[in-house]
C-alpha cells in the first residue's frame, strides 16, 4: 500500500526578492510541514514548477498543468504534479517609485502596466505516477477555489494526502460517506463486498466527485498511457530506434520541445520501451532553465529541455565536446553529432523490428497495393502504444533468449549472489563480434538487470514467461509476419489488460469550471490554509492505519523458468557443425596414437591434426579426448608424448580470442596442471609451463568467469550431498539435463530458507563462505602456474607488454625439451637475475591480489580470511618461482630437440653479411596460395633463418609440414625497399607445431614482399633488438652514399660493425673518405682533359661504349654574336660540358632535330629552336639538365628571369618534337601561386603569373608566342580548323587503337580533350577523351596542361593562340595513401574474415586503377593534341612527378623509338634522370627523407607502360619483364643509376661521369643500363619476340578501369628462389646465367622429364619457358655439343627470322609456323583481330587462333607491309636496315682510311658503322638529324688503291665533315641516294 499523495504545497511569486529581470518563487504553504520519515520532502521543488523562470506577465494565462520528474539520492523517483494559474498583483513599481531597485531596474521612462499577473502553483508530490488522477485532483482544488464551493479546502487536501492505494493489483475505490467529517477523515480504506467491488474502487475528495483508480496488475510493468505511440508518430520508427540504442548503449540523450508535457512523455516512452532493463542513469524529463549546465555532465543521461533554451543548450552542448543526441520532438528531428557512433541492433533483429513497428502504426502499408484493398482500421492510440512495447518485449526476448543459463550463481545464503557469464553468452550465440551487444552486456542497466532477475527464486512476469516459456515459438515464427503480428497482439493484449484491469468501471465525476463561459477571475488570491486542521485529518488517519489489521498481500514466489538451452539454439543454425566428422576422427587418432607410443604415426597425422583444430568442434573434441586419459587429476607423459600434448594445447589455444567465448581455455585449464613429465632428480614438469604465450591468460574476466563457474560446482554439490547424503559425485557437470541444475538447487534452498533455523541459516552461509574461501586459494595458485614463466630470470613479460599495466598482461614461455638447444646466451645476463625474478614476482603478485579482491568482495568472503588470502600470494609466487627454477635447470639438460640444418643462401658479388642467420619461422600471411589453401601443399609456414646483408634482408629454409620438407623456401627483398617494420608480440605470431617462439617482426617491402618472422627461442631477445637496429640502419643510411650501390664491394663491417661500441663512429669515417673520393673525382674531371674524347659517364653510353679513334667530336667555331660552348664557357667548365654534350638529353635532342651544338648562322636562322647553355653550371633551375631546348628568338636573359615565374624555377622547355605535324611537347612546373612566395621570387611581380601585365609577364608571354611562330602551321590558315571536326577515319591514318581481348564493343572516337578530366563522365569505349565544355570551338596551336586550382584567374589569350585545359592533379599524399592500400590489397598480413573485402574490394579501395586511368587519360589527350599539330605544354605541380609521368607517356605512344630497349633506356635518362625526378626523396632513400615515405611515382609509369604493353603487344622490342626489371631495380639501391634527385646532386658526388680507371671491381655493375646490355647479349629474357612495329605508329591506348590489368609484378611469388631480378642469383653461379630450368631438370630428376609444377613456387617462366627461349637454348646446347662456336641468340633469332620471311613470300597465302611466332605473321594476325578498325569495317572481331586454317585472310589490298624490326643489337636482316655494306671511312686527322661495315637505319634515323658485318658493338654513330648535306667528294691522302674518282662521297654534319669511299661509283650513288631519301623523309 502507498499514499497516493505524499506531499502537497502552495507555491506563488516572491514579491520581496524581485531583483533583476527574473523573480524567484516561494512555498508558501505545504502540508504535511513536517517531513514523512519514509519519504523526506524533496528539495528546489519552486524551479521545477516553472522552468522558464518566475516572471510576470501583463495578461492572464490560462491554467496549466505537467508533471515533473525528480530523483533522490537513493535513486527513488517523485512524480511532481504541477498546476500552475495566474492572480493579479499590483505593480510594486508603481507602488514604490522611490525605491532603489526601480531606480536600477528601469529607467524612468519606461512605461509600466498597473495591473500584472503572477504565477501561482499547486503542486502534488507522489512517488506514484498517476497522470490523469494528479491532474483530475488538482483541477478540483482550483475549480473550488474559483468557483467558491461550499466545500473546506481543508477537507479536500486532507482527504487527498490520506489517501493510500494499492501499488499494483487491479482497480481501487475510496469512497467515503460526505456527511461525516470523522468519517471521511478515517474512512479512506472499506473492502467491498463483492468481486468487482473489490478490485474496482473509487475515491472521493468530498466536493461531490468521484474517480476511479486503476492500479496495474503487476508493477514490474511499466505504464505508458500513448506516450510510446505518440514518440513514434513525432519522431519516426528509425529516429526511435535510434534513440532506443543509444540509451542502451549509454548515450547522451536531450529532448527538445515546446510543451512540458510531451516532454515527459517522451522520456517516459523511452524508458518504457527498454524494459525489461531499466535506466539507472541521470533521468530528467523537464530541466529548468537555471539547471541548463546540468547538460555539460560526463555521465550518460536522458534530458528534456524547453525549445526556448535552444539556443543556450547547442551552446553548452558544444562546450561538452559535442556528444549529445538531440532529438527535437516539435520539429521531428534526431541529431547526432559526428564524433558519436550508435551501435545499432544486429541484423536480421533490426530488419525485423522495423518491418514490426512499420505494420503496427501503418497497418495499410501490406494491401496498399492490393486492387481491392480491403478496409484495415488501425488500432487506438492507446492499443497502437501496447503493440509497439509488445514489440520491443519480443526483441529483448530474442536479444537474451537462454540468458539463464549463462548465469553463475556463487552465494545462495544469506542472499543470492549471481554473475553472469558473458563470454559463454556471446560465444554460444555466435554474436562475439556484435559491437551492440557487447556494450548492452557490458553497460549499467543490463548489470541491474541480471541482480533483480538473476535470483531463481521470486515472483516472474511477462518477460521472464516470453523469454523461457515462448523462445521456441519466437524462433519458428522469424520471418513470417503474419504470425509476427499475432502474437505481439497477444502480447499487446497483456500488456494493455495490466494497464487497464477494468476499462468498464473507468468513470471520473470531476467538477470543473465552466468551460464555455468565461473563467472567472478568482475575486482573491489563493487563501491560506488552516494548517492545524489539515493536520488533524493526517493525524487520524495514521492512527486509524495502526489499529487496523496488516494487510498481507500474497506475492507468488516461485521458480524462475530457464527455457531451452543455448546449445540447441545454435545447433539449429548449424553454426557449431562446421568441422566435419572426419577431422573430429582424426583428432582422436593422433591423440589415440600419441598415448600408446605410436610416434611415427602420430607425427604423420599432426598436420591435419594442426589444420584441423582451426575448427571450434575440433577443439572442443581435443579437450574432451584428453580429459579421458587423466587418472586421479594426473597423467605422466614421457618426452615425446609432453611435446605433442604441448604442441596440440598451443595450437588449440592460438585461434582462442582474449575471451575465450568458446570455452575452450576454460576446458584446458584444468589439464594444463594435469599433463606432466619427469624430469632429472625427481623434478616433474607440468604442461602449464609450456602455454603461457596466449592473451587468454592474461584477461582478467576469463579468470573471473572461470573461478565463478568452479564456485558455483562446488556449492551446488555441497547441497546436493547434503540432500543425498554423498550419493551425487561433486564432479557432475551441469550441462546434463537430468540432473538438477545450480540455479534450481539455488531456487529451492531459497524457499527453505525461512523454514530453517538460526542455526542451521548460520552454518549454510560459513559453509558456502568457506567454499568460495577455498577456490580462491585454489585459483592464486593456478594464476601463479600460468603467469610466471618458465626461466624466471628472463622476464619477458615486463619487456613485451609491460606487466606493470595488469590490464594487457602478456606472459609466455619456454618450453621442455627445445631449452637444451638453446645457445648459453641466458647466462651472460645472470647478473640481472635477483632483480628481474623480483619484477616478476611483483607484477604477478599485484595481478593475483587484485582478482581476489574483486571476487571476495562479490562473493562475500570475511575480512579475516581476505586478509589471509594476501599473506599467502607472495609466498605461494615465491614457492612456485622456486619450483619453476629447478624444473628449469633440469630442462636444459634435456636432449636438443633436432631442428632442420639452416641454409645459407648465395650473395651476389659485393654483397657481404652483416648478421649472420638467426632461426625463424616464416608464417604465413594473407596470401592463401603459399599456405595450401587452394589446393598445393603448405609451403608456409617454414623454418629457417633470416639473414641480413649489405643488400637484402633474406628467409631461407623449409616448410615445417613434413610432407614438403625436402623443399627450400625463399624469400627476399632489398633493404632499401622495406616499407613498413612492425613487432609482433607472442599473440599475433600463430606458429604450428608449436615452435616455442617469443615475439617476431613484420617487414613489408614495396617490391610487393611481405615477411612474416617469429623469432625461435634460441634467439636471444636483445639479438632481435640489434637486428632491428641494424635493419633501419641500413635502410636509412646519414647520406646516400652509405647505399648499398656505393658501399658495394667494401667491408660490410665498415657499415654496421656486430655489436661494437662505436658503430655510428666507422659509418662517419666511411662517409668522410667517400665524400674526400668524391671531391677526387670531380676534380679530375676538371683537370684531366683529352681533346674530343671525354670519358665517358658511368659506362651508360652503349652507342660509344669504346673509346677510339672514330669518337664523333663536337665542333668548336667561334662566334661572338650568341652564347656557345667555347666562346663563353671557361676552359675549366669545358670538360664537364663535353661530357653533358654526352648526356641522353642531348643525343635525343639531335636525334629529334630539336638543335644542334653548331652556332653557324645559317643554320641558326633556319631553326626554330637551340639548344641553350644557360643552365650549364645549373644556376637558374638545380633540377634541370645543363643544355636545354628553348626557341631561338629567346635570350638566355629572359629565361633567368622568367624562371622566377615557375616553381623551383623550372621553366617550360621544349622535350620532344613530333616529326609529321612539327608540333612540339614542353615541360614545366606549375606558375608560383599568388602571392607572398611570388612577391619574394620576382619584386616586379606581386603575383607572377600570366594576368599580370608587367615585365616578366609579358617576356613570359613573349616566351609562348617564340614557341608558337615555330609551329609551321602557324601562319597556315587551314591550320586552324576546330579539334571537333576531325572525325575518326581522319585519326586512322596516324594513329592506332589498343586490342582488348573480348570487350566487343569499340566505337568511334573524337579526337577531343576528355569530358572526364573536366569532370564529366566520357561516352568513349576506352575511356579516352570525348568532346569537352571548356575547349573553344576553334583549335589553339599551344594548349597549356595545368592544374585546376592553380589556374584559377589566368588571363585567357585573346588572340586564341594558346589554351589553358584546367585538369584536377591527384597529389602526392593520395599516391602515397593508394600505394599502402595497393600492398595491403596484393600482399595482405593476415587472412581477411571479413567476406566483404575481398582482393577486387581492396583493389577497389586502394584507388590504384583511377589514378593510372587517369594518367593515361591525360597522357592519350596530349598525344591526340599533338597529333592534330597542337602543341602542348604539360605545367603540373613542381613539374617532377606528374608532369614527368604524362611527358613520358606522351612520347613513348607517340614515337615508336621510345619502344625500343634502347629509346626506352634513352626516355628513362632525359624524363626522369636529367629533367630531375626526386628518385632518392620519393624513395626515401636517405635518414634526411624517411619522414617523407615512399612514393612510387615512378612505378606508377611502369604500370601504365605495362598496360600500354598489354594492349599493343607488338610495338614494344622489351617484354614485360624488363619493366619488372626496372620496377624492382630502381627501389633496390643496387644500381647508382636511380640514386640521387637530380643531375646537379649527381655531379656534386662524382658519380655522374665515372672514368674508367676508377672501376675497381669489374663484376659491378654502377649503372642498371650496363647491366641490361650485358645480360641481354647472354640471354633474350629482356626481349619481346613479338616485336613488329608498324612505322611512324601512334599508340591510343584504352584507359577505362575495365580495360586495365592488375600487373603480375604485385601478385606473383616465386619461393623456390626469391625474386627473379638479381639474376645471378637466380641462375646459380655467375658464369653460366643462360642456364635453362630444362638442365636443371635434368640433374635433379634424371630419370623423368615430367615434374609439378607449383604456383607461389617455381617460377612459370623457366620451368615452362616459351617455345622460342627453348629453341635457342636447344640451338646452342647442339652447338656446343658439336663443337662449333656459339652464335649469340640473337643472331640465330634474326637468320630464322629473315629465313621465315623469305618462305612466306614463296607461299602464296600467310601461314604460322608450327614453332616460331613470325613478325610477319603477327602484323597480319593483329589485323585478323580487327585492331584497325577502319579495316575490318565491322566492330571487334577477336580471332587469336594461331593455325593456319583460321589466318588466312590477307591484309587489306594496296597496302603494303610496313613491319620493320629494329633492335638493339643490330640484326643482320636486310629488310630491317634500310641500306648497309662496306665502306671505307677516313679517320680523324691523320688517321688511315678503314673499311667498315656501314648500316643505314630508317627507324632510328641514323648511320651506324660496326669493324665487321659479324660484330655487334657498334663503333659509332652518325645521327642523320645533323646531317647538313651529301656531296661527290675527291680522293685523299691515304685513300684505298685502285678506285673509281666517283666512287667518293662527303657527308657533312654540324659538327664535322665524313669522308667516305664506296667500292664502285654505282655502290656511291646508291648509298648517296639512300642517305637523301632519309633525309627528306625526315
Amino acid at each position: 500500500m502507498a499514499r497516493l499523495a505524499d506531499y502537497f504545497v502552495v507555491i506563488g511569486y516572491d514579491l520581496d526578492k524581485r531583483g533583476g529581470s527574473e523573480g524567484q518563487g516561494r512555498i508558501h504553504q505545504r502540508f504535511p510541514e513536517k517531513d514523512w520519515e519514509d519519504n523526506p520532502f524533496p528539495q528546489g521543488i519552486e524551479l521545477f514548477c516553472q522552468p522558464n523562470g518566475w516572471q510576470l506577465v501583463p495578461e492572464r494565462k490560462p491554467p496549466s498543468f505537467f508533471v515533473a520528474v525528480l530523483t533522490d539520492i537513493n535513486s527513488e523517483r517523485h512524480y511532481c504534479a504541477c498546476f500552475t494559474f495566474w492572480e493579479s498583483v499590483e505593480n510594486p513599481q508603481l507602488q514604490k517609485g522611490e525605491s532603489s531597485e526601480a531606480d536600477e531596474d528601469d529607467g524612468p521612462d519606461v512605461l509600466q502596466p498597473a495591473q500584472l499577473y503572477a504565477p501561482r502553483s499547486l503542486v502534488l508530490v507522489s512517488r506514484l505516477d498517476h497522470t490523469e488522477v494528479f491532474r483530475n485532483c488538482l483541477s478540483l482544488i482550483y475549480t473550488v477555489h474559483v468557483d467558491g464551493l461550499n466545500v473546506p479546502m481543508e477537507t479536500v487536501i486532507g482527504n487527498l494526502l490520506t489517501c493510500i492505494i494499492p501499488i499494483a493489483g487491479g482497480s481501487q475505490i475510496n469512497d467515503p460517506p460526505l456527511c461525516s467529517l470523522t468519517d471521511s477523515l478515517l474512512g479512506c480504506f472499506q473492502p467491498g463486498q463483492d468481486d468487482v467491488e473489490e478490485s474496482s474502487r473509487t475515491i472521493t475528495l468530498g466536493a461531490g466527485d468521484r474517480q476511479v483508480i486503476q492500479t496495474p496488475i503487476n508493477d514490474s510493468l511499466p505504464v505508458s498511457g500513448c506516450s510510446v505511440a505518440l514518440l513514434f508518430r513525432q519522431l519516426g520508427i528509425l529516429n526511435v530506434l535510434c534513440l532506443f540504442c543509444a540509451a542502451l548503449t549509454e548515450h547522451k540523450i536531450l529532448f527538445l520541445s515546446s510543451s512540458y508535457q510531451r516532454l515527459t512523455d517522451a522520456c517516459r516512452a523511452l524508458l518504457a520501451i527498454m524494459f525489461p532493463l531499466k535506466y539507472s542513469f541521470t533521468y530528467v524529463p523537464i530541466l529548468p532553465g537555471k539547471l541548463l549546465e546540468v547538460l555539460s555532465t560526463p555521465t550518460p543521461f536522458i534530458i528534456g529541455v524547453n525549445s526556448l533554451f535552444h539556443s543556450e543548450t547547442q551552446e553548452l552542448v558544444r562546450f561538452s565536446s559535442l556528444d549529445v543526441i538531440v532529438a527535437d520532438l516539435d520539429g521531428g528531428t534526431v541529431t547526432i553529432p559526428e564524433c558519436v557512433h550508435i551501435s545499432l541492433l544486429p541484423e536480421p533483429l533490426l530488419h525485423h523490428t522495423q518491418t514490426a513497428i512499420s505494420m503496427v502504426l501503418d497497418p495499410e502499408l501490406e494491401v496498399a497495393d492490393h486492387a481491392f484493398p480491403p478496409s484495415v482500421q488501425a488500432s487506438t492510440l492507446k492499443v497502437q502504444d501496447k503493440e509497439i512495447r509488445a514489440i520491443f518485449l519480443w526483441l529483448f526476448a530474442q536479444l537474451f533468449q537462454g540468458y539463464r543459463w549463462c548465469l553463475h550463481i556463487i552465494r545462495i545464503h544469506p542472499e543470492p549472489v549471481i554473475r553472469f557469464y558473458k563470454a559463454a553468452f556471446l560465444g554460444q550465440r555466435a554474436l562475439a563480434e556484435d559491437d551492440f551487444l557487447m556494450k548492452v552486456l557490458d553497460g549499467m542497466a543490463f548489470a541491474g538487470f541480471v541482480s533483480e532477475r538473476g535470483p531463481p527464486y521470486r515472483a516472474t512476469d511477462l518477460f521472464d514467461d516470453l523469454v523461457a516459456n515462448q523462445a521456441k515459438r519466437i524462433r519458428q515464427e522469424t520471418g513470417n509476419s503474419q504470425k509476427v503480428m499475432k502474437h505481439v497482439k497477444e502480447l499487446a493484449e497483456q500488456l494493455f489488460k495490466n494497464e487497464n484491469p477494468y476499462p468498464a468501471v473507468a468513470m471520473h465525476r470531476v467538477q470543473r469550471t465552466a468551460e464555455n463561459a468565461q473563467p472567472r477571475v478568482p475575486q482573491t488570491s489563493f487563501p491560506p490554509l488552516d494548517e492545524v486542521s489539515v493536520q488533524l485529518f493526517i493525524d487520524h488517519a495514521a492512527a486509524k492505519l495502526k489499529t487496523a489489521p496488516p494487510v498481507v498481500k500474497s506475492e507468488l514466489k516461485g521458480l524462475v523458468p530457464a527455457g531451452p538451452p543455448l546449445a540447441d539454439v545454435v545447433d539449429r543454425n548449424g553454426n557449431v557443425l562446421a568441422n566435419s566428422a572426419r577431422r573430429l576422427e582424426v583428432v582422436r587418432n593422433c591423440i589415440m596414437y600419441i598415448f600408446d607410443n605410436k610416434m611415427l604415426e602420430a607425427k604423420k597425422l599432426m598436420p591435419a591434426v594442426i589444420r584441423a583444430l582451426k575448427g571450434r568442434a575440433a577443439r572442443v573434441c581435443l579437450t574432451q579426448e584428453l580429459n579421458q586419459h587423466v587418472l586421479q587429476n594426473r597423467a605422466v607423459l614421457d618426452d615425446q608424448q609432453f611435446d605433442y600434448i604441448v604442441r596440440m594445447m598451443n595450437c588449440t589455444l592460438q585461434d582462442c580470442s582474449h575471451m575465450d567465448e568458446h570455452g575452450i581455455a576454460a576446458a584446458l585449464l584444468p589439464l594444463v596442471t594435469a599433463f606432466c613429465r619427469k624430469l632429472g632428480g625427481g623434478i616433474t614438469q607440468f604442461a602449464y609451463s609450456c602455454v603461457q604465450e596466449h592473451t587468454v591468460w592474461t584477461n582478467m574476466q576469463f579468470w573471473e568467469a572461470m573461478f565463478y563457474s568452479d564456485v558455483q560446482k562446488h556449492i551446488r554439490s555441497l547441497y546436493l550431498e547434503n540432500e543425498d547424503d554423498g550419493d551425487a559425485s561433486a564432479n557432475d557437470g551441469e550441462g546434463d539435463q537430468q540432473q538438477v541444475s545450480a540455479l534450481e538447487l539455488a531456487s529451492e534452498q531459497s524457499r527453505l530458507w525461512p523454514t530453517l533455523s538460526k542455526e542451521q541459516q548460520q552454518e549454510r552461509v560459513q559453509k558456502e563462505e568457506s567454499t568460495v574461501f577455498s577456490q580462491a586459494i585454489h585459483y592464486a595458485n593456478r594464476m601463479s602456474y600460468l603467469l610466471l614463466p618458465l626461466d624466471t630470470s628472463k622476464n619477458r613479460l615486463l619487456r613485451s607488454t609491460g606487466l606493470g599495466d595488469v590490464e594487457s598482461v602478456s606472459n609466455s614461455y619456454v618450453t621442455n625439451s627445445i631449452a637444451g638447444s638453446m645457445a648459453e646466451s641466458y647466462d651472460t645476463e645472470s647478473g640481472f637475475e635477483d632483480a628481474e625474478s623480483s619484477d616478476v614476482a611483483n607484477s604477478v603478485v599485484r595481478f593475483i591480489n587484485r582478482f581476489v579482491d574483486k571476487v571476495c568482495n562479490e562473493s562475500g568472503v570475511t575480512n579475516e580470511h581476505l586478509k589471509a588470502l594476501h599473506t599467502m600470494i607472495p609466498d605461494i609466487v615465491q614457492m612456485h618461482i622456486e619450483t619453476l627454477d629447478a624444473v628449469h635447470r633440469e630442462s636444459k639438460r634435456l636432449p636438443p630437440i633436432q631442428k632442420p640444418k639452416l641454409l645459407r643462401p648465395t650473395l651476389l658479388p659485393g654483397e657481404e653479411f652483416v648478421m649472420e642467420g638467426m632461426r625463424v619461422h616464416l608464417i604465413a600471411d594473407g596470401r592463401e596460395e603459399a599456405t595450401g589453401a587452394l589446393g598445393g601443399p603448405p609451403l608456409l609456414p617454414a623454418e629457417g633463418a633470416v639473414f641480413l646483408t649489405t643488400y637484402r634482408i633474406i628467409f631461407k629454409g623449409t616448410p615445417t609440414d613434413p610432407l614438403v620438407g625436402e623443399q627450400v623456401v625463399s624469400r627476399s627483398f632489398p633493404i632499401a625497399s622495406l616499407t613498413k617494420e612492425k613487432r609482433l608480440s607472442g599473440s599475433q605470431v600463430s606458429v604450428p607445431l608449436d615452435q616455442f617462439v617469443q615475439e617476431g617482426l613484420q617487414l613489408r617491402s614495396c617490391t610487393f614482399q611481405l615477411m612474416k618472422i617469429a623469432f625461435d627461442e634460441e634467439v636471444a631477445s636483445d639479438l632481435a633488438e640489434v637486428f632491428r637496429k641494424h635493419v633501419h640502419k641500413l635502410r636509412y643510411p646519414q647520406h646516400v652514399q652509405g647505399t648499398f650501390a656505393f658501399t658495394v664491394g667494401q667491408s660490410a663491417k665498415l657499415v654496421v660493425e656486430h655489436k661494437t661500441k662505436d658503430k655510428n663512429q666507422s659509418l662517419k669515417t666511411l662517409s668522410k673518405n667517400l665524400v674526400k673520393t668524391a671531391k677526387r673525382t670531380i676534380g679530375r674531371q676538371y683537370v684531366t682533359r683529352k681533346k674530343y674524347s671525354p670519358p665517358t659517364w658511368e659506362n651508360r653510353s652503349s652507342l660509344q661504349s669504346e673509346m677510339d679513334e672514330d669518337e664523333i667530336s663536337v665542333s668548336e667555331e667561334p662566334d661572338q654574336s650568341s652564347l656557345t660552348l667555347s666562346s663563353t664557357i671557361r676552359s675549366s667548365d669545358r670538360q664537364t660540358m663535353s661530357n653533358v654534350v654526352e648526356r641522353a638529353c642531348c643525343r635525343d635532342y639531335q636525334r629529334l632535330g630539336l638543335g644542334t651544338l653548331s652556332n653557324s648562322l645559317t643554320r641558326s636562322k633556319n631553326e626554330p629552336f637551340r639548344i641553350s647553355t644557360v643552365n650549364r653550371m645549373y644556376t637558374v633551375c638545380r633540377s634541370y639538365p645543363g643544355l636545354l631546348i628553348v626557341p631561338q628568338s629567346i635570350p638566355d636573359s629572359t629565361i633567368q628571369r622568367i624562371s622566377r615565374c615557375y616553381r623551383q624555377n623550372r621553366i617550360p622547355v621544349v622535350c620532344w618534337r613530333n616529326s609529321r605535324t612539327k608540333a612540339v611537347l614542353l615541360r614545366s612546373a606549375g606558375l608560383h601561386a599568388k602571392g607572398v612566395v611570388g612577391f619574394f621570387k620576382s619584386p616586379n611581380a606581386p603575383t607572377a603569373g600570366p594576368s599580370q601585365a608587367d615585365s616578366t609577364s609579358l617576356e613570359q608571354e613573349k616566351y609562348l608566342q617564340a614557341i608558337i611562330s615555330s609551329m609551321p602551321s602557324y601562319s597556315d590558315a587551314s591550320g586552324r580548323n576546330t579539334l571537333s571536326g576531325f572525325t575518326s577515319s581522319h585519326m586512322s591514318t596516324s594513329g592506332k587503337w589498343g586490342s582488348i581481348r573480348g570487350s566487343g564493343r569499340l566505337s568511334m572516337y573524337n579526337a577531343d580533350v576528355g569530358n572526364r578530366l573536366a569532370g564529366k563522365e566520357s561516352p568513349q569505349a576506352n575511356g579516352g577523351p570525348a568532346e569537352p565544355y571548356f575547349l573553344r570551338q576553334q583549335r589553339a596551336y599551344l594548349y597549356i596542361i595545368g592544374d585546376k586550382s592553380q589556374l584559377k584567374g589566368g588571363k585567357q589569350d585573346s588572340f586564341q593562340q594558346w589554351e589553358v585545359v584546367p585538369i584536377e592533379v591527384f597529389d602526392i599524399r593520395q599516391v602515397k595513401n593508394s600505394f599502402k592500400k595497393l600492398m595491403k590489397a596484393c600482399v595482405p598480413s593476415s587472412t581477411k574474415n571479413d567476406p566483404n573485402m575481398t582482393f577486387h574490394r581492396c583493389l577497389e579501395e586502394s584507388e590504384w586503377m583511377n589514378l593510372l586511368h587517369r594518367l593515361l587519360q591525360v597522357s592519350v589527350l596530349v598525344v591526340e593534341l599533338l597529333d592534330n599539330g597542337s602543341s602542348v605544354m604539360v605545367s603540373l605541380e613542381d613539374g617532377w612527378d606528374v608532369t614527368t609521368q604524362v611527358v613520358s607517356l606522351v612520347q613513348l605512344l607517340s614515337d615508336p623509338y621510345y619502344r625500343t630497349i634502347d629509346g626506352f633506356r634513352l626516355l628513362v635518362e632525359k624524363e626522369w634522370l636529367s629533367f630531375g625526378h626526386r628518385f632518392s626523396h620519393r624513395g626515401a632513400q636517405t635518414l634526411a627523407s624517411q619522414s617523407s615515405g615512399f612514393t612510387p611515382i615512378f612505378l606508377q609509369f611502369l604500370d601504365c607502360v605495362h598496360q600500354i604493353h598489354l594492349q599493343f603487344p607488338m610495338e614494344f622490342e622489351f617484354s614485360q619483364y624488363y619493366l619488372k626489371f626496372l620496377a624492382y631495380h630502381y627501389v633496390s639501391n643496387r644500381f647508382r643509376t636511380f640514386l640521387l634527385d637530380s643531375d646537379y646532386e649527381r655531379i656534386e658526388l662524382g658519380v655522374l661521369y665515372e672514368e674508367k680507371g676508377e672501376r675497381r671491381n669489374p663484376q659491378v655493375c654502377k649503372s642498371v643500363w650496363d647491366y641490361i646490355d650485358r645480360l641481354n647479349k647472354k640471354t633474350p629474357i629482356f626481349y619481346n619476340y613479338m616485336f613488329s612495329p608498324e612505322e611512324e605508329e601512334v599508340l591510343k591506348p584504352y584507359s577505362f578501369i575495365s580495360n586495365l590489368k592488375v600487373w603480375d609484378f604485385y601478385t606473383e611469388e616465386t619461393l623456390s628462389e626469391g625474386p627473379s631480378f638479381d639474376w645471378e642469383l637466380v641462375r646459380g653461379r655467375q658464369e653460366k646465367p643462360s642456364e635453362e630450368a630444362g638442365e636443371r631438370l635434368e640433374t635433379t630428376t634424371p630419370k623423368s622429364q615430367r615434374r609439378i609444377v607449383w604456383p607461389c613456387y617455381d617460377s612459370l617462366s623457366k620451368v615452362v619457358p616459351d617455345a622460342i627461349t627453348k629453341l635457342l637454348q636447344d640451338v646452342q646446347n647442339l652447338e656446343s655439343e658439336l663443337g662449333q662456336p656459339t652464335e649469340k641468340w640473337k643472331d640465330t633469332w634474326d637468320k630464322i627470322k629473315t629465313a621465315q620471311r623469305v618462305e612466306s613470300r614463296l607461299e602464296s597465302r600467310h601461314s604460322f609456323s608450327s614453332s616460331l611466332l613470325m613478325s610477319s605473321n603477327l602484323s597480319h594476325q593483329r589485323r585478323s583481330q580487327g585492331v584497325y578498325l577502319q579495316e575490318s569495317g565491322v566492330g571487334s572481331s577477336i580471332n587469336l587462333a594461331l593455325d593456319c586454317e583460321s589466318a588466312t585472310s590477307t591484309p587489306a589490298a594496296g597496302r603494303p607491309s610496313t613491319s620493320t624490326l629494329y633492335s638493339q643489337f643490330q640484326s643482320t636482316e636486310s629488310e630491317n636496315r634500310s641500306f648497309e655494306g662496306i665502306l671505307y671511312k677516313r679517320g680523324a686527322l691523320l688517321k688511315p682510311w678503314k673499311p667498315r661495315w656501314f648500316v643505314l637505319d630508317k627507324t632510328k634515323h641514323q648511320l651506324r658503322y660496326y669493324e665487321s658485318r659479324q660484330d655487334k658493338v657498334c663503333k659509332g654513330v652518325i645521327e642523320l638529324a645533323e646531317v647538313e648535306s651529301v656531296i661527290m667528294g675527291t680522293p685523299a691522302m691515304g685513300a684505298p688503291k685502285n678506285i673509281d674518282d666517283k666512287a667518293f662521297f662527303d657527308l657533312k654534319t654540324t659538327k664535322r665533315v665524313y669522308n667516305f669511299c664506296a667500292q664502285d661509283s654505282m655502290n656511291a650513288q646508291l648509298w648517296m641516294d639512300s642517305i637523301q631519301s632519309c633525309l627528306s623523309d625526315a
